[in-house]
């Protein structure tokens, strides 16, 4: 008997001492929107145990923190007087932890003292970052916008050449009685640095060259946004693969800061080629073969040929790039193109040389066209032969070019030829392309597109299709085939006039873009125009509905439109475009 309760009271001993069961604990979160409730749920320790094991020593200890924990996640977003209250109850062998909490009235700024010392004012990225301040006086006090907008002057100090700014005072204080806060900021900026030297390793031409890439002189001002351009500058240069632009802040003495850009040879021979359709030239074949660069001075070469069911090229381009700081370079080209569209069919030679450099922005052209061959327009056939001088002015922005939410881009030129200076007829012609996007929200863009054409001509039988005015097709009126708007002529053997192109042409388009996922979306566009001679403009509407596609290669477009109100077309018509939008 001794024996018998002697082991029972050691069995009651060790059970007492094992640890309780395991279990798990459910939190639920009341009175908070989503984000507050987001916050508060990621600071609680007992949230972490919902799908792990707990014992109920470990559910009381936590549960007691859990008030507290709660107040400080929702202090970041100005709610500094949180009323939490908490119930803690049995599940089954689980627990259910509830807690009701009133966040408050937030705190308001009530004044913002903002002070840098040197000469900043009238610097753009400074005034920029200090008037786009956040939290402001009268709102709400979160500590995120502060520390963003904070960091954000601090960068644009840095990126004008202030490259020992200090924050020397940096306070929040808040008086939780009141709901206030007050915000102090204070930087020392020290002396504004200047550009030195500029060095380049690892590149495949001497130091001579590459300064044509520098949009900077020695001396002056260090600006973050002229790096960015001598990036962009390299990159578009294509010789290199790698190309890394950065001060060289170890360097850096009396006031100067050296450049240090390091590169690395791209590819020097590049062979393409590819099967593509496009509803404007039909499905077809492309190859090239480009000479990156030729030689030490950095001449480049570049042989295409397209072989499509309406459209046949051959062309060449030889590229010399000149002495300067603006991209300058003189360029030399070869072309023989043979077209067949519904509206005309063309072969001709053409000869181009021009003079190109980056000027006040844009990229403006010189250049000497000679244009020469056969061609036929409805039923009437023709050959001309022109030589010209043309004008080119080019430029496009964008947030980012491989899917703008905010960019645009501008085309212009201009080009005249003299009778009998080796020219069938005399000439003058202006045109202009323009296209602008816009984001709206975050899951849509809206596009406007426009062209304007202007010809004054002595003998338009004599103008090639190249220089006629046409309207219709996958980049001007959708719902039209392409090159099938214009003004009509009778012909005797057809009771339908053909178009034969016109001296004048005012084309414009407006696009809803609406995307449901990152990658695939959807369109509605309305494009209107004529192309046309004199006074007689007759518009012309096409309308429809698109699918959008961010593909590995580029954007995807598919679109199917319909001409409104003509009576020379119907129909639903097919279109396809593969590429970036500038």
């Amino acid at each position: 008997m001794p024996l018998l309760r002697s082991s029972l009271i050691a069995l009651v001993l060790s059970a007492a001492s094992l640890p309780a069961l395991a279990a798990h604990v459910r939190v639920q979160l009341d009175g908070l929107d989503d984000e507050l409730s987001a916050a508060a749920l990621g600071a609680l320790e007992l949230q972490q145990y919902s799908k792990r094991e707990v014992s109920r020593a470990q559910v009381q200890r936590l549960y007691r923190r859990a008030e507290r924990q709660i107040q400080r996640a929702l202090e970041p977003y100005g709610y500094y007087n949180v009323g939490v209250a908490g119930e803690l109850a049995n599940e089954g062998e689980d627990y259910r932890a509830v807690f009701t909490v009133k966040p408050g009235d937030p705190v308001k700024v009530t004044d913002v003292d903002i002070r840098i010392d040197g000469e900043t004012e009238g610097l753009r990225a400074v005034d920029m970052a200090r008037a786009a301040f956040s939290p402001r006086r009268g709102q709400r006090l979160d500590h995120a916008e502060y520390e963003r907008s904070k960091a954000a002057i601090h960068a644009a100090l840095f990126s004008v050449g202030y490259l020992d700014a200090e924050l020397a005072t940096h306070r929040v204080e808040v008086q939780r009685a009141a709901n206030t806060a007050t915000i102090n900021l204070a930087w020392k900026v020290g002396q504004r640095y200047r550009f030195a030297d500029t060095g380049f390793e690892g590149g495949q031409f001497p130091d001579e060259f590459m300064q044509r890439y520098i949009p900077w002189e020695v001396g002056d001002y260090y600006d973050q946004t002229q790096l960015l351009a001598l990036q962009q500058r390299l990159f578009d240069a294509n010789y290199f693969a790698i190309s890394q632009v950065q001060p060289d802040l170890d360097k850096a003495s009396a006031g100067s800061v050296p450049i240090a850009v390091t590169l690395a040879p791209a590819k020097r021979t590049v062979y393409t080629g590819g099967i593509f359709v496009g509803t404007d030239t039909g499905a077809g074949i492309r190859g090239g073969i480009e000479r990156r660069w030729v030689n030490r001075r950095g001449h480049k070469m570049k042989f295409e040929t397209i072989l499509a069911q309406r459209l046949k090229t051959l062309s060449t381009l030889y590229q010399v790039p000149l002495p300067g700081k603006n991209n300058h370079s003189l360029n030399f080209g070869i072309t023989y193109r043979d077209e067949n569209t519904k509206t005309s069919e063309s072969k001709t030679l053409r000869l181009a040389a021009n003079d190109s450099q980056v000027w006040h922005g844009w990229t403006r052209t010189l250049g000497l066209q000679f244009l020469t061959g056969d061609f036929k327009v409805a039923e009437q056939k023709g050959s001309t032969t022109l030589l010209y001088p043309e004008i080119v002015l080019a430029r496009k922005r964008a947030d980012d070019f491989n899917f703008p939410r905010k960019g645009w881009s501008l085309t212009m030129a201009a080009r005249a030829g003299q009778k009998g200076l080796l020219s069938d007829t005399g000439f003058a012609q202006i045109t202009a392309d323009a296209k602008w996007i816009r984001g709206i929200g975050d899951d849509s863009r809206f596009i406007a597109r426009g062209a304007f054409g202007y010809t004054r001509v002595d003998d338009f039988d004599k103008l090639p299709p190249e220089l006629r005015f046409f309207a219709g097709g996958d980049r001007s009126i959708r719902g039209y085939a392409f090159q099938t708007v214009g003004p009509r002529r009778q012909f005797a053997d057809d009771p339908v006039p053909k178009v034969i192109g016109g001296k004048q042409l005012l084309v414009g388009s407006a696009e809803y873009e609406y995307y449901s996922t990152p990658k695939w979306g959807a369109a509605a566009f309305v494009d209107a125009g004529d192309a046309f001679s004199g006074k007689d403009f007759d518009l012309k509407i096409g309308a429809g509905l698109g699918m959008r596609w961010r593909s590995p290669v580029g954007l995807v477009r598919v679109d199917l439109g319909t001409p409104i109100g003509d009576p020379y077309a119907s129909g639903i018509e097919l279109h396809i475009i593969i590429g970036p939008d500038l």
